[in-house]
C-alpha cells in the first residue's frame, strides 16, 4: 500500500493529473468513478488565494466522495505560499501539493510553477516554508529540469525530501520542451533508483494505453502513474489500465451508450457545479474527446458546441446515440 504521510491510497496507484480548466469537480467525478486512485484539482494561484479571489477560492472545493484528494497551488513569494497554505489546508484536502512544472510563460516567468526549476535554493525554501506552516502532508509536482543542459532532477528530488515532502511526482520533460517531444522516463527512474530516496515516486509523462502503464511501470519501477491528457474525454483510462494490470487483456473500449452517458452525466455536474451558462460554456472543450474517432461526428460536435440549451444538448446526444448504435460507425 503506497502512504503519503499517513494518508493510504493503494499498491499501485493510479493519479489522476491538475489540469488547468479540466480538473473540475464534474470531470474529476467521472474519473473517480472509473478507477483513479487519488485526484488533485487545477492549480490554484497562491496570490489569488490572498487576495480573495472568486475564481481560486472556487477551486479549493473538494468532496468526500473524491477522497484521497490534494489541492495543488502554486506561486513564488514566501509570504503568500504560507498564507496560501493555511487557506488550502482550511478547505481539508487530504494533501496539499506545490505546483513546480508548469511551463506556460505567464506563470514560469514569474518564477512559479516550472520557473523555480532555475533557481532550486529558493525551491527548496518555499517548500520548506510551507512543510513547516500546515499539518498536511505536501507533496510536489516538477519537471526533470528547465532545459536538456539543467536536467537536475535528482539532485532536486533529495533536498526537497530532505525539508519533508512525503511524496514527488515528476513530469518526464524539461519546461523548454513544454509538451513536445517524447517523455524520458529514464530521469524518473534514476530518481527512484537513488538509496537516499524514501518518498513514493510517481511518473507523468505520456501514459495513454494500457499497454504502455504495464511497462512503463515494470520498466522504471515507479510507485504509481500520474495520467493527465490521456484522461480528457476518456475516463474510462483508469479503469482500462487496472483491468490489464489484473487479467493481461484489453478491455472492450466504451460504447457508444457508455459515452453519451459519461457525456451526459458530466454536463449535468458541470451545470450542478457551476451554474447553467457556465457549466454549458466549459463543457464544450470535452466533447471532441468524449466522440473522437467517430466518423462524420463533425456535425454533432458543432452543435454540441454552440447550443446553450441543456434539452437540446440532451437531443443531440440522443442523435449521436442512435446514429453510431452500429460499432462499424464509429471508429
Amino acid at each position: 500500500m503506497v502512504k503519503i504521510g499517513d494518508v493510504q491510497i493503494a499498491d499501485f496507484p493510479l493519479l489522476l493529473a491538475p489540469m488547468e480548466d479540466v480538473s473540475d469537480p464534474p470531470f474529476r467525478r467521472l474519473c473517480k468513478e472509473f478507477g483513479a486512485d487519488m485526484m488533485y484539482t487545477e492549480f490554484i494561484s497562491a496570490d489569488g488565494l490572498v487576495h480573495d479571489a472568486d475564481k481560486s477560492f472556487k477551486k479549493l472545493e473538494v468532496f468526500d466522495y473524491e477522497r484521497p484528494i490534494g489541492i495543488q497551488y502554486f506561486g513564488g513569494q514566501l509570504e503568500s505560499m504560507i498564507k496560501a497554505a493555511g487557506i488550502v489546508e482550511a478547505a481539508n484536502p487530504d494533501v496539499i501539493d506545490i505546483n513546480y512544472g508548469c511551463p506556460v510563460a505567464k506563470v514560469a516567468c514569474k518564477m512559479a510553477g516550472a520557473g523555480l526549476l532555475q533557481d532550486i535554493d529558493k525551491m527548496v525554501a518555499l517548500t520548506a516554508a510551507v512543510v513547516k506552516s500546515t499539518s498536511k502532508p505536501v507533496t510536489v509536482k516538477t519537471r526533470l529540469g528547465w532545459d536538456e543542459r539543467s536536467i537536475n532532477i535528482v539532485e532536486v528530488a533529495e533536498r526537497l525530501q530532505d525539508v519533508g515532502i512525503q511524496a514527488l511526482t515528476i513530469h518526464g520533460r524539461t519546461r523548454k520542451q513544454m509538451y513536445k517531444g517524447e517523455a524520458d522516463w529514464s530521469w524518473i527512474a534514476k530518481v527512484k533508483e537513488n538509496p537516499r530516496m524514501l518518498i513514493p515516486i510517481f511518473g507523468n509523462g505520456d501514459v495513454d494505453s494500457p499497454e504502455k502503464a504495464l511497462a512503463y511501470r515494470n520498466k522504471y519501477g515507479v510507485d504509481g502513474i500520474m495520467i493527465g491528457r490521456a484522461a480528457i474525454g476518456y475516463p474510462w483510462v483508469f479503469r482500462e489500465i487496472k483491468h490489464f494490470f489484473e487479467t493481461g487483456e484489453i478491455m472492450a473500449p466504451p460504447t457508444t451508450e457508455e459515452r453519451v452517458q459519461a457525456c451526459r452525466q458530466h454536463l449535468a455536474h458541470s451545470i450542478e457545479w457551476k451554474g447553467e451558462k457556465l457549466g454549458i460554456v466549459e463543457m464544450r472543450r470535452h466533447y471532441t474527446n468524449y466522440f473522437r474517432g467517430f466518423h462524420n461526428i463533425k456535425n454533432y460536435r458543432s452543435r454540441l458546441v454552440t447550443e446553450d440549451v441543456p434539452e437540446h444538448l440532451h437531443q443531440i446526444l440522443d442523435e449521436i446515440l442512435e446514429t453510431y448504435s452500429e460499432p462499424e460507425l464509429v471508429y
